[in-house]
């Protein structure tokens, strides 16, 4: 089993943040910013039916459910990590994500509305 990530410093998720509000963010507040979400989603909603895909960054298996064991999960969501960013923080509703096409979401378990936005 891979290890789980750890949010970030609360500092540093403020000083990325505000690098990514502003428009001047830089590969690493988007990879800091990235992990950082996908680590809170992971404490959230525990559990392994669920891949979450942010590529280059990570992936995680979340939700409560049918657990897999070898190759691709049953219930895939992957998506870049500015959407990623904007889903966590609210900026970015997951209605809005799929209806733009910014999310491919297949199988079951994979509306993380109820889990959006993470800053809360």
């Amino acid at each position: 089993m891979p290890a789980r990530l750890r949010p970030a410093a609360r500092e540093d998720v403020v000083a990325a943040r505000a690098r990514v509000d502003a428009g001047t963010a830089e590969r690493a507040d988007l990879k800091l910013l990235t992990k950082h979400y996908l680590a809170v989603l992971e404490t959230r909603a525990p559990g392994r039916s669920v891949e979450v895909r942010v590529p280059p960054f990570a992936a995680v298996q979340v939700i409560e459910g049918v657990r897999h064991t070898r190759g691709t999960p049953p219930a895939v969501i992957e998506t870049d990590a500015a959407t990623w960013i904007a889903l966590a923080t609210g900026a970015l509703t997951w209605p809005a994500a799929l209806e733009a096409g910014r999310v491919q979401a297949s199988g079951e378990r994979t509306d993380l509305s109820v889990h959006l936005p993470l800053d809360r």
